[in-house]
């Protein structure tokens, strides 16, 4: 049996902190859950696509953690630098003089944790506080970040590379961007969630996750991307390159050719992943600026719409948008198609479009088209009976709008 002294030699062998490191053990034992995240979402399809990601937002939001997550989702080892406590010769290499150097040249040898990546051949290369760092250090980012390249190391494909800074008025001694680095990044905006901070606190984070591809769609996906960008490109050349006029614009998403690239293959990305538009507004919002942007989803939506011709060949068939802007467009190309090509079968085919869309949405969008179809009438076309189903609604619709402008112009008088 143990004795009284065997029993207080074995106590004295515990160490004080023990009991405080099996503690932070289960403070650090956390879970993950799948969970809708649009910011998650649109940062994991950025990495798929092999895009550098920038992840802006205050300090102590969330953005080192969430890459930590996305690293451990991703199977992927983390190597985390920190930007602005580096020389510029950390990135760009330092000259290491050999034997001869008239005939081998000076090499430039790369920092050790370059040299782990390469050696790994995959990873999650974190700059982090890329707004503190000087303009030297940026502009040696600058073919890290673009060309992969650490001094005479080429990062392998395997390597995907996100940052992350704070805005310049909450950053320690923060200076902005320069344009050619944050043209290289995919930009996204990050914020927290209430619900997710809490039951995150609570042991519980949402889990990151790739993307899924339908390999089946590949190909419909590239032509999409390639049709959406250049479409809008050619209506709109002005938007191909805008350097924003201040310095702060510079320092985030703005177009250009380079950007540009980046927006087509965040489309197709997001396209065979069957993202939603919110993750794909982020992405692309977040790689040309909120103006192009919004401008290249607008064309976007457009692209989606059903042919007018294929709905005038089938309305029984017809499936219209349900948004309201949208359908305005669907059933004002409708009309238009008429009109280019007016004949008897068309035009009531419209009509029976027209009524699809009294039934199945807001009676005032129907208004506008019926008027001008009504007007685009031959002599000797009948009558089809629909007009009467939309007769009440385009009447209703016209008496409310001369009643408003009565009361607007009784206001006006007094």
């Amino acid at each position: 049996m143990p004795t009284a002294m065997d029993t207080r030699s074995e106590t004295a062998h515990v160490r004080p902190m023990d009991a405080a490191a099996d503690l932070l053990a289960l403070l650090q034992n956390t879970r993950t859950e799948p969970r809708a995240d649009t910011q998650l979402e649109a940062l994991t399809l950025a990495v798929s696509a092999d895009l550098p990601v920038l992840l802006w937002g205050e300090p102590g939001i969330g953005k080192t953690a969430a890459l930590n997550q996305l690293a451990d989702a991703l199977e992927l080892p983390l190597t985390t630098v920190i930007a602005s406590v580096h020389e510029p010769s950390d990135f760009s290499g330092l000259p290491v003089v050999g034997d001869d150097p008239a005939v081998q040249g000076v090499p430039m040898a790369p920092p050790d944790w370059a040299v782990r990546l390469v050696r790994a051949g995959h990873g999650l290369l974190f700059l982090d506080e890329l707004s503190t760092a000087p303009p030297a250090v940026q502009a040696a980012l600058l073919r890290v970040v673009l060309e992969r390249r650490i001094g005479a190391l080429r990062l392998p494909p395997g390597v995907r590379i996100v940052a992350a800074a704070n805005p310049r008025s909450s950053a320690a001694d923060g200076w902005e961007l320069s344009p050619p680095l944050a043209n290289r990044f995919v930009h996204l905006q990050w914020t927290y969630d209430h619900e997710v901070v809490v039951r995150g606190l609570g042991g519980t984070w949402p889990r990151a996750t790739l993307p899924r591809l339908d390999s089946a769609r590949l190909p419909d996906a590239v032509a999409f991307a390639r049709r959406a960008v250049c479409e809008l490109l050619a209506a709109r050349p002005r938007l191909v390159h805008q350097l924003p006029k201040n310095e702060a614009g510079r320092g985030g998403a703005w177009p250009s050719p380079r950007s540009w690239d980046m927006s087509l293959r965040l489309i197709a990305f997001a396209t065979a992943a069957g993202a939603s538009r919110d993750v794909l507004s982020m992405l692309v919002r977040g790689t040309v600026g909120d103006g192009p942007g919004l401008e290249l989803l607008a064309s976007l939506d457009r692209m989606d719409l059903p042919d007018p011709e294929v709905l005038l060949a089938d309305p029984a068939a017809a499936v219209l948008p349900e948004r309201g802007d949208l359908r305005q467009t669907v059933l004002d190309g409708v009309v238009e198609a008429v009109r280019k090509r007016p004949e008897q079968s068309r035009w009531d085919a419209a009509w029976s479009l027209l009524v699809l869309a009294l039934e199945t949405g807001a009676p005032d969008l129907v208004v506008v088209p019926a008027s001008t179809l009504a007007a685009l009438r031959r002599d000797d076309w009948q009558v089809p009976a629909a007009i009467e189903r939309l007769a009440g609604a385009v009447s209703l619709s016209q008496r409310a709008d001369r009643a408003n402008l009565a009361a607007l112009g009784a206001g006006v008088c007094r």
